[in-house]
């Protein structure tokens, strides 16, 4: 069954002053070395509880290329995937009850996982390996992903058919914003201009 990973609650407790959940926003500090942090900095991974971390660019350089530390440094960008090559037969084969997730490969679990944003937060769903296996060779760009810190982040909405290689804080940054935005059952309108407006500026 889904399930919302403790985890992943820790990872978007990073992004609640960007998504609005808090009423007074404190400075942000080095989670290393307490140096206070502008608003736009690094951020690391832990990679056993999944937990997002701040650090300045002098600490975050220290795990640049790290394969199999505690932490591991989240790249900056993302990266579109214009030719991605997948079928609705594919993508139904992946089991998701929606049709927006993340996809990356967990080192401590030692397979890929699947993640999609709910009002709850980020729920882990059952990944099918044929599957994966199947869209992996037909979209050689995921061999490319880094383990743990880069995920597939695919925006199937509506008669949206957006993919990118994304960061794993760009991935829980929207799950965030959908935590904040999301009204009713079917999370009203403002909800869904911000999921646009989060794959508009994904682009850019």
């Amino acid at each position: 069954m889904p399930r919302t990973s403790e985890s992943s609650l820790g990872a978007l407790r990073k992004f609640a002053s960007a998504a609005g959940e808090r009423t007074v926003v404190e400075a942000e500090r080095c989670e290393l070395c307490s140096l206070s942090l502008p608003s736009e900095h690094r951020h690391l991974l832990e990679t056993l509880s999944r937990k997002i971390v701040c650090a300045c660019d002098p600490c975050a350089l220290r795990f640049q290329n790290v394969v199999d530390g505690r932490f591991k440094l989240v790249p900056r960008d993302a990266r579109a995937l214009p030719n991605f090559q997948i079928s609705d037969a594919e993508w139904e084969a992946l089991a998701l009850p929606i049709n927006l997730a993340f996809f990356f490969y967990s080192t401590p679990s030692g397979k890929m996982i699947a993640m999609y944003p709910s009002p709850a937060g980020a729920t882990e769903s059952l990944l099918s390996l044929a599957a994966w296996e199947t869209l992996a060779a037909n979209n050689p760009d995921l061999g490319q992903m880094q383990p743990d810190v880069e995920a597939l982040l695919a925006h199937r909405v509506g008669d949206a058919r957006a993919y990118f290689i994304a960061p794993i804080d760009k991935c829980y940054e929207l799950v965030g914003t959908i935590r904040k935005h999301w009204k009713g059952l079917s999370g009203g309108e403002e909800v869904w201009r911000e999921i646009d407006g989060f794959f508009a500026a994904l682009k850019e």
